[in-house]
């Protein structure tokens, strides 16, 4: 019990720092930003930008925390996560997740006070559906674990959007289908990579159960479809020629990245398209943004 509720003495703040995925959330709240500007023709309020983005950030923290907990055991397993402070044992599982209770607490209330009770209650459900429904459950039960799970990894646009309109519309579930269909090759190719790690863990990620090349080829049809969804903001006249111009680009590139890993004509595919995929969707999200203020302009 006494190793249950102590954390060891190396622990520090950059352990608790680092279960929250600080890399990651940045990627969501750049979404979430995204989201917030989108949902109005006016300015955001300060009050709404800055604690709502916090509260989200916060929640995403605390989900990444029980996803250390819950993954600790794996973790130790994979050369790319073994140095995590819970693998290592320099943070006891009850710490970390009363520090994950603390921040969705603290988040939930900030959502709650600052934005509106959507908001907060649609940030819970993505942290629930990534922490428990698929870190508990979908990443040890089926190889199509990141394809259903990815919905809640899909959320912070549609959060941000809500947290400044306060209710849903199809333009935000647009953001959100983008990211649904981004996160199946983005996770894939990385799973490629890691292939032989997965294998030793017994997570059944695609490229474990079912080869490499099928994975390349799902990877190739989810960028297609990535790729004709990235386009539907200029269909519906949600944005202009310059978002389109930079959906194109950067999804042909994406697409270029996704054939040489099927072709198999160049080491290291997987990895290249994985860091690729992460400079896609910044870069097009801020393509939305970007011509959301040129139309107002114009």
């Amino acid at each position: 019990m006494a190793t249950l509720l102590s954390a060891t003495p190396r622990a520090g703040w950059r352990d608790y720092l680092e279960m929250t995925k600080p890399k990651v959330v940045v990627l969501m709240l750049i979404t979430s930003l995204v989201g917030m500007f989108l949902a109005t023709r006016a300015g955001v309020a300060w009050s709404v930008l800055l604690f709502g983005n916090l509260g989200i950030a916060l929640c995403a923290g605390g989900a990444a925390v029980v996803n250390h907990v819950l993954d600790r055991r794996i973790d130790a397993l994979m050369a790319r996560t073994h140095k995590r402070p819970l693998a290592q044992g320099r943070v006891a599982p009850m710490p970390a997740l009363l520090f994950a209770l603390s921040l969705a607490l603290a988040g939930m209330g900030l959502l709650l006070v600052f934005t509106n009770g959507l908001a907060a209650w649609l940030t819970l459900a993505s942290l629930l559906g990534y922490a428990l429904l698929y870190t508990g459950y979908l990443k040890r039960a089926t190889p199509q674990n990141i394809v259903i799970g990815g919905l809640a990894g899909a959320a912070p646009p549609l959060l941000g959007w809500v947290a400044v309109s306060g209710h849903v519309g199809a333009e935000p579930l647009l953001l959100v289908l983008i990211i649904f269909a981004w996160t199946p090759p983005h996770f894939w190719a990385l799973a490629i990579h890691r292939k032989a790690e997965y294998e030793k863990a017994d997570i059944p990620m695609l490229p474990v159960t079912h080869g490499e090349r099928y994975t390349a080829l799902h990877i190739l049809l989810y960028t297609l479809i990535l790729l004709a969804v990235s386009l539907l903001p200029y269909a519906i006249h949600m944005s202009g020629p310059l978002y389109l111009a930079c959906a194109l680009v950067l999804g042909l590139r994406f697409l270029h990245w996704a054939w040489v890993l099927y072709r198999g004509s160049r080491p290291h595919a997987a990895i290249g398209t994985f860091k690729y995929s992460i400079g896609y969707l910044f870069a097009l999200f801020i393509a939305l943004l970007v011509d959301h203020y040129l139309l107002l302009i114009l």
